[in-house]
């Protein structure tokens, strides 16, 4: 809701819009809010699981206007943030997606932008140089950013395929980034346009431990679709020395958790192993079809 009412407080004067939520079969109550709350918007309420790339992708082709706005439900726009991005976009036209600065809960600005996976950012990851050689801020043109609000030039999102379904989440927006770039579109971040990020995440155990596998399985994803095999798995063994390193740190440092940071380590150099949020989703969707809400053993 509060995601909503930012959209209603930011709307530039003078630009037609239309609103599309989709609900990703949900159970808490969301989707009856959002129909509940009624005004000029339309529901897509899926009735299974499906990843964020897919329906980002699905958001992309159900909008009719030039610019579409992908917004996380969990980004909560500031006064201004549309206008600046719209501006981006019409000042360059070759710029097919310019994502919004990023600020924490208390409006501090967080990294929104890096340079495309490769392995000189693995390598800077590992010599604990990524944040001076890897993320980009200031604005202007980057090689990927958070799709969490960003505006995209519908016409460069299907020239290039939308985004691909196979990153379930986690590097969805960077494979995208890349593809645009390939196609020669170019990806800006707007540091005029801000949104804060609350980033709503459950603090389960399981939970976590699921979106670490995803998050590492999409990495090297990445790597194997844009980058040889031998880079891909150049790029495992670095990172996994990096979180290693994290973990032996994490010992004597106070807030530190070292083994969520080996099982960093661990997914990184082996990032098949383990149930992510995919086989979360598919299991939710089982129970879904079965008439006594017990998931059937998969196929």
């Amino acid at each position: 809701m509060r995601c909503l009412d930012a959209i209603e407080r930011t709307q530039p004067a003078g630009i037609e819009r239309e609103l599309l939520v989709l609900d990703n079969a949900s159970d808490d109550g969301s989707a009856e809010a959002v129909r509940a709350r009624g005004g000029d918007l339309r529901l897509i309420a899926l009735d299974r699981r499906t990843g964020k790339a897919e329906n980002d992708s699905t958001l992309l082709r159900e909008a009719r206007g030039e610019y579409a706005l992908l917004l996380n439900e969990d980004a909560e726009l500031q006064p201004g943030a549309v206008a600046a991005l719209i501006a981006a976009l019409d000042e360059n036209p070759r710029a097919g997606a310019a994502a919004a600065q990023l600020l924490d809960p208390s409006g501090a600005p967080r990294p929104t932008a890096w340079r495309l996976p490769g392995v000189g950012t693995a390598l800077a990851g590992a010599l604990f140089l990524h944040r001076r050689l890897t993320v980009q801020s200031g604005g202007g043109p980057v090689g990927w950013a958070q799709s969490s609000a960003m505006l995209v030039r519908r016409t460069a999102a299907g020239e290039v395929g939308y985004l691909d379904p196979q990153f379930f989440v986690y590097s969805d927006e960077t494979d995208f980034c890349k593809r645009l770039g390939d196609a020669g579109w170019r990806t800006l971040l707007v540091a005029e346009a801000r949104a804060i990020h609350h980033e709503q995440l459950s603090s389960d155990a399981l939970a976590a431990r699921r979106r670490i596998v995803e998050f590492h399985r999409n990495r090297d994803r990445y790597m194997r679709k844009h980058h040889s095999r031998a880079a891909a798995l150049l790029v495992r063994v670095l990172t996994a020395w990096s979180y290693l390193v994290r973990a032996i740190g994490a010992v004597a440092l106070p807030g530190h958790d070292a083994r969520r940071y080996l099982l960093h380590a661990r997914q990184a150099l082996l990032p098949g192993r383990g149930e992510g949020i995919r086989e979360a989703a598919e299991n939710y969707n089982r129970m879904r079809r079965t008439p006594s809400g017990t998931a059937k053993a998969a196929p």
